[in-house]
């Protein structure tokens, strides 16, 4: 479908792709990945033809349509309905000129190509892909200047789905889309029936969507079967290979040269000599893989933890307007370690409920009760337009110091990944990456008890947001989640709360089975409806997993706090002079740290009889 025939692309004077050469087979679907700023987005426009290459070609078959989200969301008076149906330019054509054409020859040859390319199904099908993006039918019907931005380019996207190019092209698409919607486009993808470029840092998205991986490294091309695992799995292979062969290289360079000091004087073998020092020449160095391994992401942690709950709902409701609220009857708590994430579709009110909690909204009704002392932090993406483009990095810590000696304003923005020189960038100078590792470091300045992040993976690659989820790991605060990173989610939270018709409630499923909700397009209900009004339990088709799941992770984050305690209780019994100084207080501490290992012998206990029941469940479905 696409050869890239030794190319090169330069862009103001910075090479970023080096005589590379890779074939893409027709019908992949292929995830491009690569650090930041290696080039991914520069290849599209060479692709497309809006970007001229220094070397080599880009070879496409003449008749392959091209499509890709418009970079200008639709913002006009159209239905949306209407907007993705003219994605299709040819139907759009076919049924302008029926509308005038006077030839009964051809009227019946547009009825004939209209019948082909199934013109009278496009509504409903454009309906399908505007309802999985989000868009229910009243929706559908109403113009797109009434919609924000982000929710127009959803349209967009939608336009160039519907089109079905021959070559898709998208530049991280999820990153305008929520979890719902991206769950969706996942599973449109993996079915997706021609050829798909993919340019996304959502590694469950490059694991379910895409059947190859081209990498763009060192400013070379490489093409690897399978998905994002599957490429890391096989590249980390490569590199142990290459490693030691590497090793003995250099090791027979050795040799050779010392043979070549050693007898390129002497007339009787000066000719071995000669012919070492051509294959000295010759031998090209194997290139060593250089890591790609991001800078660490620090979030400060709180000098003390609170008493659970460290923060009490009770029958609150929530919204801008008195009289109209979004959210009703909250009653919740959470404690001083909840790892808790918002589910549900962007628009019922997950973004009001992290506004209450952090104290950013009042309540219009009901109580909140806050510990005391507690510190929030809260970080939504649209406080990246909060960074003064032209001041530093240290303007903007100095501010939150205002006191404070200079040493000690770096030492903070060095914890903040920004030490030395980088520390005097202009915030306009940062990239994307960087800018939401400095409003992270920002909000979290503090040291908070409770972490609030509002798609905090915007703008990171693949190994930041591995940094991002080691640093919410180590935290020990609560931390709570809106994201469409299902790899985030996955890695990072224990609970689910799902935000819908007015409220929020804990869901009691997993990820997999509310993936399978999304895609059924189904009501997020516990009990669904009999005809006749009432409630019937659903049908037993498979054994409900989410509990038990649910059970064991509960368990598994019970271990790890009890392993946690042991250890400081063997610290302090450790101390020295402790029996002879304080006897009760060493009797008090032995008998705490038995009580303890009884607790950690009864979780592991539980945790071993729900794993077997959990293996004998799916070894039977």
């Amino acid at each position: 479908m696409i050869t890239f025939d030794d190319i090169s692309l330069r862009v103001a004077g910075r090479l970023l792709i080096d005589h590379a050469s890779v074939f893409i087979p027709e019908g992949g679907r292929i995830g491009l990945v690569g650090r930041n700023g290696t080039g991914k987005t520069t290849l599209f426009r060479a692709i497309t033809g809006d970007l001229s290459l220094e070397t080599g070609n880009i070879r496409i078959p003449n008749a392959a349509r091209i499509g890709q989200v418009a970079q200008e969301a639709p913002a006009g008076p159209e239905r949306l309905i209407d907007v993705v149906l003219a994605g299709d330019t040819e139907r759009a054509a076919l049924l302008k000129e029926r509308a005038t054409a006077q030839d009964p020859a051809r009227i019946a040859d547009i009825e004939l190509r209209l019948v082909d390319i199934d013109a009278h199904a496009a509504p409903a099908r454009a309906a399908r892909i505007l309802a999985g993006l989000g868009f229910d039918e009243a929706a559908q019907q109403r113009a797109c200047a009434e919609f924000s931005g982000g929710w127009r380019m959803r349209v967009a996207l939608a336009a160039v789905l519907f089109a079905e190019p021959d070559l898709l092209l998208l530049d991280e698409p999820t990153n305008y889309l929520d979890l719902e919607g991206t769950l969706w486009l996942q599973d449109y993808l993996a079915h997706y029936p021609r050829t798909v470029l993919i340019v996304s840092h959502d590694r469950e998205l490059l694991n379910q969507s895409v059947s190859f991986i081209l990498h763009l490294d060192q400013r070379k091309l490489t093409l690897w079967r399978g998905g994002y695992d599957s490429f890391e799995r096989q590249r980390s292979e490569k590199q142990v290979v290459d490693q030691k062969a590497r090793m003995k290289q250099e090791a027979k360079r050795k040799h050779m040269e010392a043979f070549v000091q050693r007898f390129r004087a002497k007339a009787t073998k000066a000719r071995q000599a000669q012919s070492r020092i051509k294959a000295l020449a010759r031998m090209a160095p194997i290139a060593e893989a250089v890591g790609e391994a991001a800078t660490a992401i620090s979030i400060r942690h709180p000098e003390r933890l609170l008493s659970p709950p460290i923060l009490k709902l009770d029958g609150v409701s929530a919204g801008y307007e008195p009289g109209r609220p979004i959210l009703r009857n909250l009653t919740l708590r959470i404690d001083h370690d909840d790892r808790i994430a918002l589910l549900g579709p962007n628009g019922n009110g997950k973004s009001t409920f992290a506004k209450l909690i952090s104290d950013r909204l009042a309540p219009l009704g009901g109580k909140v009760v806050r510990a005391a002392g507690l510190e929030i932090a809260y970080l939504a993406q649209h406080q990246l337009d909060e960074l003064v483009a032209e001041d530093t990095v240290y303007d903007h810590v100095r501010r939150l110091m205002p006191d404070a000696p200079e040493a000690k304003v770096r030492s903070r923005a060095a914890e903040m990944g920004f030490s030395g020189e980088p520390a005097n960038t202009k915030i306009a100078a940062l990239s994307g990456g960087e800018k939401a590792r400095l409003l992270l470091g920002l909000a979290a300045f503090r040291g908070p008890h409770l972490l609030i992040l509002d798609e905090p993976t915007n703008h990171l690659d693949i190994a930041s947001r591995q940094a991002l989820v080691e640093a919410l790991n180590e935290f020990p605060g609560a931390v709570i989640l809106i994201s469409h990173d299902r790899s985030l989610l996955d890695a990072a939270a224990e609970r689910l709360w799902l935000v819908a018709d007015g409220t929020v409630k804990p869901y009691e499923g997993d990820l997999d089975e509310y993936q399978q909700l999304v895609l059924r397009r189904s009501p997020p209900k516990s009990t669904p409806k009999s005809e006749d009004g009432g409630t019937r339990p659903a049908a037993p088709k498979r054994p409900a997993l989410g509990p038990l799941r649910k059970q064991i992770k509960e368990a598994e984050s019970a271990m790890a706090k009890l392993e946690k305690q042991l250890a400081e209780f063997d610290a302090k019994l450790a101390a020295p002079g402790l029996y002879e100084k304080d006897p009760r207080e060493a009797a008090r501490l032995a008998s705490a740290r038995a009580e303890c290992g009884d607790r950690l012998v009864h979780e592991e206990e539980r945790w071993i009889a729900l794993s077997a029941e959990l293996e004998q469940i799916e070894a039977g479905i």
